[in-house]
């Protein structure tokens, strides 16, 4: 007669770095172009780079040829997947793309990865895999974003089923997602202090920019229905002499719905290597956005970067801004076009801003992107841990120094580790 046998457990100690550095790839799953705007997913993904290979997934393009996968490689470890449907074949996209996604897996012989959600429309297609770890990244609440697909919510609600983490992008986020997941923690926006405050040293402005009169106050971004076009237009009725700049692409709302004044000035996306040089000719730093759904719940990126350039802000009171910006005098908050105009003149009167340039960088100092991505990988580590991802592997099976560079960490600490022997 046969018998259950327990198998004897061996408990070592090991770094959470090594569980990370032993997932072969990311996954990555999103809404969002690898070449619109540089944020979160850039951030994040370009640093999973430094250790693992990356595959991120884009929504399909369709067109009118023949349907196929677009592997687009942007860094060593990088590389970027679009789908390319024909029209005809669009009522079958969720197969295709199954179908990509499964070919993809196989094809690169994918064992161990880490899969990471942007949007949950991916469920769709991808609900089947069944990787290391499961990350949602709550970065904005799209189901208000203006044209959310019908099925968003429902798709959601299966994400959160099947997720081991939820990250949300701000602290209002994670207060409206904490009832529905057990393992829900907030990274709000963080900063590439670096990279903008380079916008301190006054550089040659763009050729676009420079020819613009001083005062100059910017925005840079996506303007799309977030953004107080009634508020824009006022502004600049009330200054006629004082520039607004406005930085970034325009959807999902009609160019011809923008306000057009002699002193506003549409200059377009631009580059993400480009921003120092524009912020570095701004005198304020502006944060128009309407008051709505589609705001409730964002955690403007914008704001320490903002704040690295050195600018000061002026903002609605978007929660996440308010608090912890606005609690803290980092960020002027204004309701009406007569507040901004109030708040802006205030600080072109060229009061001495050293003391509150010093609680800005104090600031921002603790909200890097690597700080957030080490304090991710902490809790990925651990999840992987928990989840027995190593149950089956034996420490003498690989060497700890194929696993090296590791992952820059804040607070590194030994967890331990269960191998069965």
């Amino acid at each position: 007669m046969k018998t259950n046998t327990v198998k004897k457990i061996k408990t070592v100690e090991i770094s959470p770095d090594y569980a990370i550095a032993a997932l072969e790839y990311i996954i990555c799953l999103s809404h969002l172009r690898w070449d619109f705007v540089y944020q979160r997913p850039q951030h994040l993904m370009s640093r999973f780079a430094r250790n693992a290979k990356v595959l991120y997934f884009e929504e399909p393009i369709f067109f009118d040829g023949e349907t196929h996968l677009s592997v687009t490689l942007k860094d060593s470890n990088l590389s970027v997947c679009t789908p390319f449907i024909n029209y005809k074949e669009e009522i079958n996209a969720i197969k295709i793309q199954r179908s990509m996604i499964n070919n993809t897996i196989r094809k690169n012989k994918i064992e161990n990865y880490l899969l990471w959600f942007y949007t949950p429309m991916a469920m769709e297609f991808a609900s089947h895999l069944n990787p290391s770890v499961t990350v949602f990244d709550c970065m904005d609440e799209l189901t208000a974003f203006k044209f959310a697909p019908p099925k968003l919510v429902d798709m959601e609600k299966r994400l959160l089923k099947k997720a081991d983490l939820v990250f949300t992008g701000g602290q209002s986020l994670y207060n409206a997602k904490k009832g529905h997941h057990p393992n829900v923690s907030a990274f709000p926006s963080s900063i590439d202090f670096k990279h903008f405050s380079k916008a301190r040293k006054r550089a040659q402005e763009p050729d676009d920019q420079i020819r613009i009169p001083s005062p100059k106050l910017g925005f840079l971004g996506v303007i799309d229905e977030r953004m107080d076009t009634h508020l824009l237009a006022e502004m600049a009725d009330l200054r006629p002499d004082w520039q607004f700049v406005m930085i970034g692409p325009v959807v999902k709302i009609s160019p011809e719905d923008l306000p057009r004044r002699g002193n506003i000035h549409y200059l377009g996306g631009k580059d993400y290597s480009e921003l120092p040089d524009y912020l570095s000719g701004w005198d304020i730093a502006l944060m128009p956005f309407a008051m709505n759904e589609s705001t409730r719940f964002i955690s403007p990126t914008k704001t320490p970067e903002y704040l690295a350039a050195g600018k000061p802000v002026i903002s609605t009171p978007i929660q996440d801004v308010v608090s912890p910006y606005g609690d803290q005098k980092l960020v002027c908050i204004a309701k009406t076009a007569v507040e901004f105009i109030l708040e802006a003149e205030k600080i072109l009167e060229g009061r001495n801003r050293k003391e509150w340039l010093k609680k800005v960088d104090e600031f921002l100092a603790l909200n890097s992107w690597d700080d957030t991505f080490a304090a991710m990988m902490d809790l990925i580590s651990e999840t992987c841990m928990e989840n027995n991802y190593f149950a089956a592997i034996k420490l003498d099976s690989f060497s700890i120094n194929s696993l090296v560079p590791t992952l820059s960490r804040v607070g590194s600490s030994l967890n331990q580790l269960r191998s069965i022997e």
